[in-house]
């Protein structure tokens, strides 16, 4: 087998150039209907009359984006189908969300979610927690905007500096100049493609092999098809512990308290319908999982006997699936151009939402704030908008420049995972302080995040051990390439010359942090209280500001301290 040369023809570019002025037009026709996006309420949150089922779609594509179907392909090519296991906690922690956390939010009604921290803690937490997660999405963004361009790259032959730079420039010219409406209608389209760009990978396979079940066939023969790995052993890069544990915990800290998709709940008039949609999200987030999955398998039923990587061909995994592309269905007009139109579009979606989302945080948490200090006034809502949009613009900039850095990673997939690791984890045990316990206060709150945030960084960006990867070969190949080693299992998950931690798996980063954050948060919290005598059922709490559970009993208790203080107040007659 050759490697294939980048072909790109114009009916390829005259899709691309469709699908983009598409997505552009839905923002420009918000732009300049209904309000104009003249108020932060249509801008930020669009007006809070959104219907179900966009806000479903947006759900999804809000995380689920590029890095999702070049990563999880790549993922399940090169270590194998395990990864699927992951969907199961994405099911049971729906429950979670939207049960426990969610209504908290409704009941705030709030456009940042970390004014939900200053109304709980105190200022403090609230910028802590809202500068944490500006870093988390910035970083993310880079990682988003990068993988198109390794799309664009081995489909095109434009290098990563032409197509980060074009990528990125479109992102943010249609984030900045569309508000949520134009995100949430434009990801209904966006996610669409993204179906289509990995169906089109399936169906390629499907009519090359015969069948699907020639596909499995073969991904069993090259031992990528094992589902029933129950090792416990924490340094087990992916098993039903780490993947439920860990992929439970990153589903928590992005569908619970995650600023991107509570902003998204609330353009839903009523918690129910938020709960609806955050129900209805479920199985489309499984169904491209899934999907994007099994392309990973559907790619190997063609490179089984020649791996593009170590031929030379392609210069990293990340870029097997249009590398695929390319090779299969390079000669059919119109079809490299669809593809690319798909990852365009989960590209699109996901920046679209990080740039107004980071906007919201940055007007509600940095900007207001000064401005009522330095003026002693509040903004207007037309100012106020029109800040948010220069804001949208910066932040553009800001993720081109991490998306040059983010080219020096080795897997996208997992570059991903661990940054909403580091900071998700730590932000989700902060929320859950302060939701879940009564003991929590500022000090101990604030403590437990830097602690959690801290251990999570130790952990995830040490010196790591090798990753033992599934054998791959060049045997089938035609003509030169650069590597004909054939790729063997490494002999253990561990490495002696490693500390332990450093060999933990990557989807633990996020739980040491919420574990971390939790336990130092709450023992600070007691031991201040024990040392200051300030008992926390003492203390005049908002019942809204606690889980359904907790929150039921709050009221009952104050209802009953009200009764017995004076109960002639509530003599029913």
């Amino acid at each position: 087998m050759a490697g294939s040369q980048p072909t790109f023809g114009i009916w390829d570019y005259v899709i691309v150039v469709i699908v983009l002025l598409i997505s552009s037009s839905i923002g420009i026709y918000y732009r300049f209907s209904g309000g104009k996006q003249k108020t932060m309420q249509e801008y930020l949150l669009a007006d809070k009359n959104m219907s179900i089922t966009p806000v479903a779609f947006s759900l999804m594509a809000s995380f689920m984006s590029a890095v999702t179907i070049l990563g999880v392909a790549s993922e399940n090519y090169t270590y194998g189908f395990q990864f699927i296991v992951i969907n199961i906690a994405y099911g049971l922690l729906t429950i979670v969300a939207a049960y426990l956390y969610l209504p908290v939010f409704f009941k705030l009604q709030a456009t940042s979610a970390y004014e939900y921290l200053e109304l709980r803690f105190g200022k403090t937490s609230r910028l802590a927690a809202s500068l944490s997660y500006t870093l988390q999405m910035t970083l993310y963004m880079g990682v988003v905007v990068y993988a198109p361009a390794l799309a664009l790259e081995a489909l095109t032959g434009i290098s990563k500096l032409a197509a980060i730079l074009s990528m990125g420039l479109v992102c943010t010219f249609y984030s900045t100049i569309g508000g949520m409406k134009a995100v949430l209608i434009t990801d209904v389209f966006q996610s669409i493609l993204m179906f289509v760009a990995v169906f089109s990978v399936i169906g390629k396979a499907w009519i090359d092999t015969g069948s699907l079940s020639e596909i499995w066939r073969i991904a069993q023969a090259g031992n990528r098809t094992g589902l029933l790995n129950f090792n416990p052993d924490p340094t087990v890069r992916h098993s039903w512990f780490s993947l439920i544990i860990g992929g439970g915990v990153t589903f928590l800290s992005l569908y619970a308290v995650n600023q991107t998709q509570v902003q998204r709940y609330l353009t839903i008039k009523d918690l129910k319908g938020a709960q609806k949609a955050l129900w209805w999200n479920w199985p489309i987030l499984t169904a491209l999982s899934l999907s994007t999955s099994f392309s990973g398998l559907a790619i190997y039923s063609k490179f089984y006997n020649c791996d593009p990587v170590k031929a030379g061909y392609i210069e990293s995994n990340d870029q097997l699936m249009p590398y695929y592309v390319v090779n299969t269905m390079g000669s059919v007009p119109g079809l490299s151009g669809l593809f690319v139109a798909g990852i365009f579009s989960a590209a699109l979606s996901t920046v679209s939402a990080a740039l107004n989302s980071l906007a919201a945080v940055t007007i509600e948490d940095y900007y207001k704030p000064l401005h009522r200090y330095f003026f002693k006034k509040e903004l207007s809502p037309a100012t106020a908008s029109m800040q948010a949009k220069f804001i949208a613009l910066i932040y553009g900039f800001i993720c081109i420049g991490i998306a040059f850095l983010a080219q020096y990673l080795d897997n996208i997939l997992q570059a991903a995972l661990t940054i909403f690791g580091v900071i998700g984890g730590p932000l989700l045990g902060l929320f859950s302080l302060g939701m879940f316990t009564l003991t929590a206060n500022e000090a101990g709150s604030v403590s437990g995040l830097a602690c959690g945030i801290t251990m999570a960084l130790w952990m995830a960006f040490g010196p790591k051990p090798p990753i033992p990867t599934l054998p791959t070969t060049t045997a089938g190949c035609l003509g030169t390439f650069k590597n004909s080693t054939i790729t063997t299992f490494a002999t253990s998950n561990t490495n002696s010359d490693y500390l332990w931690v450093y060999r933990v798996s990557y989807l633990y980063n996020g739980v040491a942090g919420l574990v971390t954050t939790l336990f130092v948060g709450y023992l600070v919290s007691w031991t201040l209280r024990k040392i200051t005598g300030k008992n926390a059922d003492d203390e005049n709490y908002d019942p809204n500001l606690f889980v359904p559970p907790l929150a039921n009993r709050l009221r009952k208790l104050q209802m009953n301290f009200k009764t017995v203080s004076n109960p002639d107040k509530f003599i029913v007659d």
